[in-house]
């Protein structure tokens, strides 16, 4: 249910809705726009007299149910697209923004050189991963916290914020002391306690579409997140798995614009998991900025053929390189910009 306040309503009005709200043992969202302010009711059950009981509180312009299974993550709750800062990275902006780094933390002179040549390039945001998931237990799994203070150590000499994976509720505490947004990754898109752990830390989260997650129920296991009081959201496609062969996944690019008609989130495209292929990220890096992705998530490694972990999907820094370029060309032909300028460090 969401509650539409009438333009020139007064703080004495809204409160007293809140408050009938509260009464009823429902929680509120709030969410003031440039013209409209709404809001939004969580909990359950909702009284059935609560709709025309608050029709006719003084400042309320109408009331209407929400039909959907996740409300907080929705255009109807929110109208306007959410924006939030991550240290001095806005995300949600007019600016597109580029996250760059290796699949996996393997070194400190990997991920450093790596981090130098990403911020050089004009990324934004250092990308690693310190716990990895992999698919056989006697794959490379991460340096685990030596990982993380080496993605640390990145972070205080390129000024890059860091976002790396959280794998279980239990390494949340010690993952949140280091990063700067927590990476919850397609394996675990729809593992709820470890959502709801995330949602309570205050970190913004990035959340990843499942391999076989319907876009209903990535918004829904959303609305898990932001359920605990956390609105710093932002999506991630990064494929899915069809019958198809010749590609790693299938990259979903109808979800960004379906994600923007629904959800007021931001939405990055992860074009490096979405193809797998590294000479496939280029193109659908561009195409993804056409369909109106707020930023791209994009595997970097100084000498791929060596990586731990998907140096078949990574790009060479050269490759990155010669791609930042036309990022930027793709984002002004849709009048936007690249959030970083390249910039030697």
């Amino acid at each position: 249910m969401i509650v539409i306040m009438k333009i020139g309503y007064t703080q004495e009005e809204l409160e007293r809705v809140i408050a009938r709200i509260e009464e009823a043992g429902l929680r509120t969202h709030l969410s003031v726009g440039e013209s409209t302010t709404i809001i939004g009711v969580v909990g359950v059950p909702i009284p059935p007299e609560l709709q025309s009981d608050l029709e006719v509180v003084d400042g309320v312009d109408s009331v209407l149910r929400v039909t959907k299974r996740y409300k907080l993550p929705s255009r109807e709750f929110h109208p306007e697209p959410t924006k939030f800062k991550v240290r001095d990275v806005t995300i949600g902006g007019d600016e597109v923004v580029v996250i760059a780094g290796p699949c996996s933390v393997e070194s400190a002179e990997q991920t450093l050189s790596t981090a130098r040549a990403a911020r050089a390039a004009g990324a934004s945001i250092l990308r690693g991963g310190a716990f990895k998931p992999r698919t056989s237990p006697y794959e490379f799994r991460g340096l685990g916290e030596e990982g993380l203070k080496i993605l640390a150590e990145a972070r205080a000499e390129t000024g890059m914020p860091i976002i790396t994976e959280v794998l279980t509720p239990y390494d949340l505490d010690l993952v949140s002391r280091y990063t700067d947004i927590l990476q919850i990754g397609a394996r675990n898109c729809q593992n709820f306690l470890l959502l709801e752990e995330a949602g309570k830390s205050g970190v913004p989260v990035m959340l990843k579409r499942g391999m076989s997650v319907q876009i209903e129920e990535w918004l829904s296991a959303a609305e898990y997140i932001m359920a605990q009081g956390n609105p710093n959201v932002l999506l991630c496609e990064r494929g899915i798995r069809t019958f198809e062969t010749a590609t790693r996944n299938t990259f979903d690019l109808n979800a960004i614009p379906v994600i923007k008609r629904l959800s007021h989130l931001p939405i990055f495209a992860d074009p490096s998991h979405g193809t797998g292929k590294w000479y496939l990220v280029p193109a659908m890096s561009l195409a993804a900025i056409a369909a109106g992705a707020d930023g791209l998530m994009i595997e970097v490694h100084p000498n791929p053929d060596h990586a731990k972990s998907d140096g078949g999907q990574s790009l060479t820094i050269e490759n990155f390189n010669k791609l930042m370029p036309q990022v930027r060309a793709v984002a002004g032909a849709v009048g936007r910009s690249v959030a970083a300028e390249a910039v030697p460090v």
